[in-house]
């Protein structure tokens, strides 16, 4: 198939199938993403009509092989933190339901060469926790609250 999203059933197929059933939003918080199999079903949902924000790294959305340039171009709304230590978070949130979390990094590198565990979770009071940290997160950089001087 040429089809540029993974088939056959391996963990990517998975998470991606995951994404994928998204019908409304998904929300994403990710130290760093540079996975094109990743971002094109970020993409393809993006299409669709689904509401996709993106919290990132800023020390990390500029490295080479980033997907975030791409994610930005293509209409997504991306915030990313404006001090020093790490945004090093690695969630997904998917129509509010659904929380997908664990080590993985959205990194080619993670998903062929790492061990790396991804956790996915349907109980509403994790979905809330995660849910709520990302509204904090998403206002706290907001491009509005940032001071230059």
């Amino acid at each position: 198939c040429p089809c540029p999203l993974p088939s056959g059933d391996t963990a990517l197929s998975r998470l991606v199938r995951r994404l994928l059933s998204a019908r409304r939003s998904l929300d994403l918080c990710l130290f760093s993403f540079s996975c094109p199999q990743l971002a094109r079903a970020v993409q393809l949902l993006h299409r669709r009509g689904v509401r996709v924000r993106l919290v990132t790294d800023s020390q990390y959305m500029g490295l080479h092989g980033s997907q975030i340039g791409r994610l930005r171009r293509a209409g997504i709304q991306v915030r990313h933190d404006q001090h020093s230590g790490y945004m090093h978070h690695k969630f997904a949130i998917v129509d509010r339901r659904m929380l997908i979390t664990g080590s993985l990094n959205w990194t080619t590198q993670a998903i062929q060469s790492n061990r790396e565990n991804v956790l996915v979770v349907e109980d509403a009071e994790y979905v809330k926790a995660f849910q709520d940290e990302f509204e904090r997160i998403w206002e706290e950089y907001n491009p509005a609250n940032y001071r230059f001087f």
